[in-house]
């Protein structure tokens, strides 16, 4: 289960990459754009004022995100749906998914379906995160290898999800696509504060511990002495200097543009002058 208001706590932090992925899109008036994985929907409301005059549709799986979506009342059409099962309807201009496909098992047959069943000249705009070897990641996978649980996390201790730009980019060109690739790391500046939880690892209760908690029950003793372990070990990687913890985030991008690439194929090579 997803809580929209602890994924929202670092809403500008989480906003940046989708801002940095959406302004790589040369798009001027589309006419249909989807948002897979909308999440609460904020993020989504900024395509319906980028492109006022497209119908915007925002799809996630979970029904909590899409009640709080349609709570927004901006007249983007919000549904519960999972992206595995979404299908390219006619007329779609552009597909964005930020921050969705590493939670997909297998996505990158996913992208390469999406990729030859959209309309060629469509833009596919992906970002993911690129930080599963980060510190936190690494206290995360050390607490869950811990003998008290390591029973009912192995399951979740997962390598990277994630391919990297290049890796992206060679996926998406061989599908027939022009790839724009890139990764940027954010320093995000947290506050932190003595009375407070060390503030990544409030970060990682909106996203990464989420199947953590469901595996060990939610509000349960056993959830309150890993959280306490972890957080002991986040203290460690990400010291407070000022009032703040530097928290460095890495992250993934990618745009392309179906069918582009067997068109520029096509074309003549130019001629030599004679």
């Amino acid at each position: 289960m997803w809580d929209p208001s602890s994924y929202l706590r670092y809403r500008d932090e989480r906003a940046r990459p989708f801002h940095d992925l959406i302004a790589r899109l040369p798009v001027d008036s589309p006419g249909k754009v989807v948002d897979l994985g909308c999440g609460p929907g904020n993020l989504t409301v900024e395509l319906a004022r980028r492109w006022p005059g497209a119908r915007i549709t925002g799809l996630d799986s979970s029904p909590e995100m899409i009640d709080r979506a349609r709570g927004l009342a901006s007249g983007v059409e919000f549904t519960v749906g999972d992206v595995r099962d979404w299908e390219p309807e006619p007329g779609v201009d552009v597909v964005v998914s930020n921050a969705v496909l590493q939670w997909v098992p297998g996505h990158q047959a996913l992208l390469t379906r999406w990729a030859t069943r959209l309309a060629p000249g469509t833009w596919l705009a992906v970002q993911v995160p690129g930080n599963f070897d980060a510190a936190s990641h690494r206290a995360l996978r050390a607490v869950a290898e811990d003998p008290r649980w390591r029973g009912g996390l192995e399951d979740l201790l997962r390598p990277a999800p994630v391919a990297d730009p290049v890796g992206y980019a060679a996926l998406l060109t061989d599908a027939g696509c022009a790839v724009d690739a890139w990764e940027t790391t954010y320093v995000h500046l947290l506050p932190a504060h003595d009375a407070i939880d060390h503030p990544v690892l409030t970060w990682l209760e909106g996203t990464g511990l989420r199947p953590v908690r469901a595996s060990l029950g939610g509000d349960t003793p056993a959830w309150a002495e890993f959280r306490a372990a972890l957080g002991a070990r986040l203290r460690d990687a990400y010291p407070v200097r000022d009032g703040l913890v530097y928290f460095p985030f890495r992250r993934h991008f990618f745009v392309a543009r179906t069918g582009a690439r067997a068109v520029a194929d096509r074309q003549p090579a130019p001629r030599e002058n004679q």
